[in-house]
């Protein structure tokens, strides 16, 4: 009965699997021996995850500079596969959207809340389809927003990049320490996001005096 024989088949009597059953084998045996896998031969580069995913990073923060348009920049030149978005940044849309599409309110605390609940439906989507959250504090206005969306962006197990200068660094220790990365200027924030992505690395940033941690503070493993 040709249909039982074929059901029954000795499937690793073809070539090809023997062929790959030997050499799966052959690797963990070595693996086994030196302790170690070896799995840098398998092609997990940063290139490829690149070439399969827009990265989709959202830039919260201060509206009054271009620090956008300066990581927009960056991000087109290095032609990064990443997807900017952010709140909206018209000051006076936010404050009055909630007003001009429902009607105008009586008392502030309400026109600000009915704006307020209107500007969430949008930072709330976008914040929470990111896959990396920039959060700008700069030194002329205090961002609570940009503070709650650090908050919210951490509780939700984002990777948040703030940006700030460093004259507010101690204001921000308690922020700064729940982020990945703290930056001072969006050039950084564009390298970063090179590296993320694409393994690539920019000019040290101390210059000529820059030495590998090995060379500066000895090797963490003596047996590396």
């Amino acid at each position: 009965n040709n249909n039982n024989n074929n059901n029954n088949c000795n499937c690793t009597n073809t070539p090809l699997l023997q062929t790959m059953m030997h050499a799966t084998a052959k690797s963990l045996i070595g693996a086994a021996r030196t302790g170690v896998a070896r799995t840098s031969r398998l092609n997990f580069s940063s290139t490829t995850v690149a070439a399969e995913k827009v990265w989709k990073v959202y830039l919260s923060g201060e509206i009054h500079s271009d620090w956008r348009e300066v990581i927009a920049d960056g991000v087109a030149k290095k032609q990064l596969p990443v997807a900017l978005t952010s709140p909206n940044t018209s000051h006076e849309d936010s404050d009055d959207c909630g007003a001009i599409i429902l009607g105008m309110q009586e008392e502030r605390p309400n026109w600000d809340k009915i704006g307020a609940n209107m500007n969430a439906v949008r930072t709330k989507t976008l914040l929470s389809e990111a896959d990396v959250v920039v959060v700008r504090f700069g030194e002329k206005y205090r961002q609570w927003n940009a503070a709650f969306d650090a908050g919210y962006a951490s509780a939700l197990g984002k990777p948040v990049i703030t940006l700030h200068p460093p004259a507010i660094s101690h204001m921000l220790k308690e922020v700064n320490a729940s982020a990945n990365v703290v930056c001072e200027e969006p050039e950084q924030v564009v390298d970063t996001l090179a590296y993320v992505i694409n393994g690539d690395l920019p000019t040290p940033r101390d210059g000529d005096a820059w030495v590998p941690i090995a060379d500066r503070l000895g090797k963490g493993n003596p047996n590396p």
